[in-house]
């Protein structure tokens, strides 16, 4: 690739720890699409020097596109576009127009309600419609509005907001403008495409990979990254449009030789999968170990209230004798960490809700708990559907507490996924 970029994420709150980066691995992703290398992602705090430091690093290092991250807010410690400004040599000045806009969105937020000094909030305000002599101004999506800066003989310059729910549609924004395009024109152009797998170790993955060298034609021109996430093998591909063919031949390998763990060719994620399957039924789940995790997974997704009927936190055995209808016998007889009690929890979901289809779980997550027959990550799962036998199924999952109750809600995903595919409605 011969275009670099870097970025710089600015915020003391993001340098301490206080506050995770969610802008630089996304960004990240989407300069990799674009065919931009990414040479550096630094932080610094709300300090003018500081980040005038990280400017002209990245300008040494004959980057060509410059990203910052955050600070464009009316507080003292918003300084970013102040400062990207001086690093350029350019003067700030205020445009009308903008600082009209923003008094209009200020407006909509409820800033000119009864008792709310207006001029007030807009004095405060105003330094967000300060911007660099000859920027391309990015409306704002939420108060604050980005720049770009281009010049020839200096890095272009993307200054952005730092919520990722105003920086992710503004970039679109950015990408599109005359100085972006400019600083990115000599880059090339690639493919980017993601497969996702589930009940395959990586060690497996990494020994099919070091064979598809020699079975697939061209194997070296697909730049492959894999990841686990959640339990689950994401492998990321990037190529030139010319080795389009070297990329189908990988995947015949992996849809060969991995029928059942290959679950999507597209990048559709198992979340989104379950919820198409869940298509005019109704789900509820019980939950021990997970305490809800999975019932908050399934309504992550919009337009869940048509599918998701409720579920309820079983922790103690108490709790599953009650609400769910669990034979005390049976968790006398068997432990609460069972099939039977999994398969019992799924069942009493399914009658409490009135749904066609739930899930129960049971497992333990550690530290402690565990014992010689039933060590911690040993977790149960139960999947009623309405008209079926109730299915049930024991793993020993790896990793610590969070480890264990995450992955546990991907196995149930992957349950829902698995069986709802060949069970027809009642």
């Amino acid at each position: 690739m011969s275009v670099r970029a870097g970025i710089v994420i600015t915020g003391t709150e993001v340098l301490t720890g206080r506050v995770r980066d969610l802008n630089g691995p996304w960004l990240a992703d989407q300069l990799l699409e674009l065919g931009v290398e990414l040479a550096h992602i630094t932080q610094c705090g709300d300090r003018a020097e500081d980040l005038t430091a990280q400017l002209v690093f990245l300008a040494g290092q004959n980057v060509d596109l410059i990203i910052t991250s955050g600070g464009l807010g009316p507080t003292a410690d918003d300084l970013t576009v102040a400062t990207v400004a001086r690093f350029y040599g350019r003067d700030l000045v205020l445009d009308d127009a903008l600082e009209q806009r923003i008094a209009a969105i200020l407006r909509r937020l409820g800033a000119g309600r009864p008792g709310v000094d207006f001029d007030a909030v807009m004095a405060a305000n105003r330094k967000q419609a300060m911007v660099p002599v000859g920027a391309q101004i990015l409306e704002p999506v939420g108060t604050a509005p980005g720049v770009v800066l281009y010049s020839e003989h200096q890095p272009t310059v993307v200054v952005l907001p730092g919520p990722p729910r105003e920086l992710q549609p503004m970039w679109s924004t950015a990408v599109a403008t005359d100085g972006v395009q400019r600083a990115i024109a000599g880059r090339t152009r690639y493919l980017q495409r993601t497969v996702r797998m589930f009940g395959l170790p990586e060690s497996g993955l990494a020994e099919t990979l070091r064979e598809a060298q020699f079975q697939v034609a061209g194997f070296d021109n697909l730049e492959i990254t894999t990841c686990l996430r959640r339990g689950e093998l994401e492998i990321v591909t990037r190529y030139e449009p010319d080795a389009a063919d070297s990329y189908t031949a990988l995947v015949e390998l992996l849809r060969e030789r991995y029928p059942r763990e290959l679950f999507s060719e597209d990048g559709s994620l198992i979340d989104d999968q379950v919820a198409g399957a869940l298509a005019g039924r109704t789900i509820a789940t019980a939950e021990s170990c997970t305490a809800g995790l999975l019932a908050a997974r399934l309504a992550d997704r919009a337009g869940s209230s048509a599918y998701l009927a409720g579920g309820v936190v079983s922790y103690s055995n108490e709790a599953k004798i009650e609400l769910l209808g669990v034979d005390e016998a049976l968790i006398a007889q068997h432990g609460a960490v069972s099939e039977p009690v999994a398969r019992a929890m799924a069942e009493g979901a399914l009658a409490r809700f009135g749904a066609d289809t739930a899930v129960g779980i049971t497992g333990i997550a550690g530290p402690g708990g565990g014992s010689e027959q039933k060590p911690v990550g040993t977790v149960c799962f139960g999947l009623a559907v309405a008209g079926s036998d109730t299915v049930a199924r024991t793993l020993h999952l790896p990793g610590d507490r969070s480890d264990v109750r995450e992955r546990s809600t991907t196995v149930a995903m992957h349950l829902l996924r698995e069986h709802l595919g060949s069970t027809q409605l009642p």
